[in-house]
């Protein structure tokens, strides 16, 4: 059976070291709560590299196509008209004046996809439940999460104790 514990810190630091410490004693590190984003953490816990930023270029490429598409639409195939000059029947025409309105929808599309993916992936959604489980670990405090054996536990709260937990709080799995 699997036990998680929670390690709580009060420096972001102590925390980093920690994470070394506890994998060179053979420790899982699974997560790790931060109220603000601490440089080397990601590579301290050994998570790898996002791919939010493909979902991003995604997104805004979408927004790009579908802008694209839109002012053709509305411009050349449903309504061509004559507004100074400017030739209204093929698209590449007049590129130049649809780039502000093409920028703009494509950092709309980019950003509201990019909550919408941030919300499903972090499990943000209307009447979900947060973890919780420092009451102060969003304000000022840092929550290691490790996983061991439950006949390892004692020597896991040893070894948080030692390497700087202000506390200690446990869940089974």
């Amino acid at each position: 059976m699997t036990k998680q514990l929670h390690g709580i810190f009060n420096d972001d630091e102590v925390l980093l070291n920690a994470i070394k410490e506890l994998k060179s004693k053979g420790i899982k590190c699974t997560n790790a709560y931060s109220p603000f984003p601490v440089h080397g953490l990601d590579s301290a816990l050994g998570l790898k590299r996002t791919r939010i930023s493909i979902a991003s270029f995604l997104y805004g490429a979408t927004g790009t196509c579908l802008a694209l598409l839109m002012m053709w639409y509305m411009n050349i195939w449903d309504w061509p008209m004559d507004i100074g000059g400017k030739p209204s029947w093929n698209l590449y025409k007049n590129i130049p004046a649809f780039i502000p309105i093409t920028f703009e929808f494509t950092v709309l599309c980019a950003a509201h996809g990019m909550v919408i993916t941030f919300y499903l992936r972090s499990k943000l959604l209307p009447g979900v439940t947060p973890n919780v489980i420092h009451d102060r670990m969003h304000d000022d405090h840092f929550v290691l999460t490790v996983e061991g054996k439950v006949s390892d536990e004692t020597a896991i709260r040893e070894s948080l104790k030692q390497v700087g937990a202000v506390e200690i709080r446990s869940e089974r799995i």
